[in-house]
This record gives C-alpha cells, sequence and structure tokens, in this order.
C-alpha cells in the first residue's frame, strides 16, 4: 500500500517555511515505513496572485522560476507519495525540478529524509548542537549546511569536502583579508567560507547565492538546472583558483618591474633576468601547495634495459574500480605494468628502433592533500549510455601508498581521510551528491541543508554495492586524503 501524505497547504517566503498543515494517511498493521533514503514525488499545484508574486522571469509561459522568491506565493500540494525512482533531495520549496505551466503543476522529487527536515525546519541544527554537547563543541567551528538551488548537490558536497580540508580553508580564509580585487570564483568562495567562520551560532543554514551566480556566470556548462559531475566541477574550480593566483602574481610582477624602472635602477637587466627561474616559480601557488603531486611515467627497453622516465603532475589521481575491492588495490592497478609490444612497440632512442618495452606509472611527489576521483561512470555499449559502477570498494581512515618511485620524497607518508563526496544514485546523469567528513575526531554527514552527526561505523555505508552494478547506491565518490605532516 502507498503511503500518502496531504499537505493542504504551504505558504513559502524565501527560504523559510513559514506555515504548514502535515496530515497522515490511514497505514496497514503490517506496513513498514519508507527509509530516510527512499525517494518520494511530490506533485504541486501553483495558484500565484500575479507572475511577479510567483516569481517568474521573462514573458513567456514556461518561463523558469527565479531561485528568490518575492512576496509569500500559496503552493497546494495534493500528495506526496514514494516511489523507488531516481533520488534528488531538494532543500527548499524554492528548488524546482520539472516544471509545467500548462496546468500549473510542479512535480519535483525529494527523499524522505527531506520531507522530515521541512516538517522540523529550524530543529535540525539546534539538534546537531545537542547532540555534540556544548562541552565537545570545537571551539571556532562552525557546521553550516548549505542550500540547494536548484540541482546544484554537486558543488555543495565539494565546496563542504574543501572547506574540511584544513590547509584549503586556511588560504582561501587569508585571500579573504587580503586587499579587494574585481569579483571572481575566488573572491566569492572566500566570502562564503569566512561568511560561515564568522557566524555567531555555531550551526545553521547559508545559501551559497553569489559563489553559485559567479560560478553560472563564467561557464556556461553550470549555467543550468541541471546534475552535474562533481569531479568536473572539482577539477574546474581549482584549476581556476591556480590561474587567477598565477595572474594576480604576474601582474605584481609587472607592476614592480614598472617600479624598478621608473626608480632608474636598471630595472630592464632586473625583469628580464627572472623570466627564467622567476617565471618557473610564478607557476606554484597554494592550491599546487596543497593538492599537486607528480607521477612518473617510467619506460623500460626490453632490449637494452634503458630506462627513460617522464614526469606530469596532478592535482587529483582518477582510478579505475573493480567488485569488492579497496582504495589500495585501485592504486595498485593504476601503477601496473604494462607490456607495450606489436603494433604499440615503444621507440628506443638508445637502440634507435622501436622495441618491446614495459611502462608503469609511479608517484614520484606525494601532495599535501591526495585527492582520489574512483572512476564509477562508465560507457556502456550495449546501452549506448554511461552507467553507474556501484561495486563495492573499500577505502581506509588511514592510508599509505605503495605505488611510490625510487627516487620519491618521504614515500612513507601517511594519510589520514578527511572528507568524502558520496554518489546517490544509479547514473551520471541522475541522483544526488552528499558529503561525510571528519572534524575534531568525530564525523559529519552534510546533505545541502541537513547537517548530522553520524558514527564512524557508518562509513561502511557508502563503500557500495556487492552486486549489480546499475542499481541505486551510495559510493564513495572522491576521496580526500590530508598527509599528516
Amino acid at each position: 500500500m502507498t503511503d500518502l501524505l496531504n499537505i493542504r497547504r504551504v505558504s513559502c517566503i524565501g527560504y523559510d517555511l513559514a506555515c504548514f498543515d502535515l496530515l497522515s494517511a490511514q497505514r496497514p498493521v503490517n506496513y513498514n515505513p519508507p527509509s530516510a533514503q527512499t525517494c518520494v514525488r511530490v506533485y504541486f499545484i501553483c495558484e500565484p496572485r500575479s507572475r511577479h508574486e510567483a516569481g517568474l522571469r521573462g514573458n513567456s509561459a514556461a518561463s523558469e522560476p527565479c531561485i528568490n522568491t518575492p512576496s509569500s506565493p500559496n503552493w497546494t500540494v495534493q500528495k506526496v507519495s514514494p516511489e523507488l525512482q531516481q533520488p534528488q533531495r531538494l532543500s527548499t520549496f524554492s528548488n524546482w525540478g520539472s516544471v509545467q505551466y500548462g496546468d500549473r503543476r510542479m512535480e519535483i522529487l525529494m527523499t524522505v529524509r527531506k520531507i522530515a527536515s521541512i516538517c522540523t525546519m529550524g530543529a535540525n541544527a539546534s539538534a546537531l548542537e545537542k547532540e555534540i554537547g556544548p562541552e565537545q563543541f570545537p571551539v571556532n567551528e562552525h557546521y553550516f549546511g548549505l542550500v540547494n538551488f536548484g540541482n546544484t548537490c554537486y558543488c555543495n558536497s565539494v565546496l563542504q569536502a574543501l572547506y574540511f580540508c584544513r590547509p584549503f580553508r586556511e588560504k582561501v580564509l587569508a585571500y579573504k583579508v587580503q586587499p579587494r580585487r574585481k569579483e571572481s570564483l575566488l573572491t566569492c568562495l572566500s566570502d562564503l567560507f569566512n561568511s560561515i567562520a564568522t557566524q555567531k551560532k555555531k550551526v545553521g543554514v547559508i545559501p551559497p547565492k553569489k559563489f553559485i551566480s559567479r560560478l553560472r556566470k563564467e561557464n556556461e556548462l553550470f549555467d543550468n538546472y541541471m546534475q552535474q559531475d562533481a569531479h568536473e566541477f572539482l577539477n574546474y574550480l581549482l584549476n581556476t583558483i591556480a590561474d587567477l593566483l598565477q595572474e594576480e602574481k604576474g601582474q605584481e610582477r609587472q607592476q614592480n618591474g614598472k617600479l624598478v624602472q621608473n626608480g632608474g635602477g636598471g630595472g630592464s637587466s632586473g625583469t628580464g633576468g627572472g623570466e627564467g627561474e622567476e617565471g618557473e616559480k610564478i607557476q606554484q601557488t597554494w592550491v599546487h601547495e596543497i593538492f599537486q603531486g607528480t607521477l612518473t611515467n617510467e619506460t623500460r627497453c626490453l632490449n637494452c634495459e634503458a630506462v627513460s622516465s617522464k614526469d606530469e603532475d596532478f592535482l587529483d589521481l582518477s582510478v579505475d574500480v573493480e567488485q569488492n575491492t579497496s582504495i589500495t588495490h585501485c592504486l595498485r592497478g593504476f601503477s601496473n605494468t604494462e607490456t607495450l609490444c606489436s603494433e604499440y612497440k615503444y621507440y628506443c632512442e638508445q637502440c634507435r628502433s622501436k622495441q618491446e618495452a614495459q611502462k608503469r606509472m609511479r608517484v614520484k611527489k606525494l601532495p599535501m592533500i591526495l585527492a582520489l576521483h574512483l572512476k564509477r561512470f562508465k560507457y556502456m555499449d550495449q546501452l549506448h549510455r554511461y552507467t553507474k559502477l556501484s561495486y563495492r570498494v573499500v577505502f581506509p581512515l588511514e592510508l599509505r601508498l605503495f605505488n611510490t618511485s625510487g627516487d620519491a620524497t618521504n614515500p612513507d607518508r601517511m594519510y589520514d581521510l578527511v572528507a568524502v563526496v558520496v554518489h546517490c544514485g544509479s547514473g551520471p546523469n541522475r541522483g544526488h551528491y552528499i558529503t561525510i567528513v571528519k572534524s575534531h575526531g568525530f564525523w559529519l554527514l552534510f546533505d545541502d541543508d541537513i547537517v548530522e552527526k553520524i558514527d564512524a561505523q557508518a562509513i561502511e555505508e557508502f563503500y557500495g554495492l556487492t552486486s549489480d552494478i546499475s542499481k541505486n547506491s551510495e559510493s564513495g565518490y572522491i576521496l580526500f586524503y590530508q598527509s599528516r605532516d
């Protein structure tokens, strides 16, 4: 029997649920309530007094609703019925799924956890604070959820993970106090991190509206309400920040060069001489200091035994996944020796001809924070689309890399797991992202605006499944390990 919940009238003002009336239908004796992850379909009937009050943009009847809902439009919710379909957790009633304005019906997906959050809005934050306890609550720490602006969970999850990577957070907050520059993705990020870090309350919810707006303005890939890939967003964010910092360093060098020239101190030779070594140093920013490691690609000729190597920098490592394995196994597979033969023979400079060779990848320089991307989305030829590999991959709380090169510096470096971006669902273009983080010895789960304290044992729930590759699962997607030294 389907569980029906009738919400007779909801008044929505901005991001806050002002009032609601929740009635439960009768349930059979043997009724089993849906889990917190069960997805339900919610139907809304829109009855705005005017287009302005409904928060609509443009002149078309098919216009998308604005993120900030002005005035107090009233929505009548017909029914909420559980359906095990694509999970998508929405933060407030101002986040829209599919919209049909012909009959003024809106249809979105929520989880039972999200509905429970809406019905107890305001209680979640205080409950978290009570659960941690005033004596155990870390000094100068804040746990704030982020409002979902329509399928922006990919962004929220990565931002939460980065916020709890301490070296990254400290650099972003330090950037905030520097002389004000024109608005960029980095200035918006520093404003957001600073807003969290300076809150008077210990827990709560913050809308990252300014950051999302800037992100959509800078990259059309994210300028929509579609689900995006969290790993692609992480790459874009880190590279964009690094580019901005490099550009600022270049501008500073130019200004310093002009000052030297104006001072008559032989500036032309001074600035010209810096294009070599100084030019190389400009490429290194605090993003590289935190996340950048170096791989060395070693190739050994099987004829003359000569070994050649080529270094390659990385900000994160993408590793293939296999069923019922561990992240250590995945890293070993990443560095497995490959034999080059037949039409793939290697041209040996020593032999001056193509020869069979062995090739392998090793880690030469270990980063301060190791970001590991599990390649869970694979293109299936028979389906003509990407599907999710929900394989069970164990990721330990402590990690040491065994695939290091012979000349690696500090190859025995130990890492601690500090954050995991988790994908929930069955495919790359559907589902939801959440994040679990370690903070001051305990673990927290961030699900957009919801923040919960969880047991360390609960992390095992995010390893993946031991069966079908296409089933819905909550599985680790991006792992963040921080070095102890």
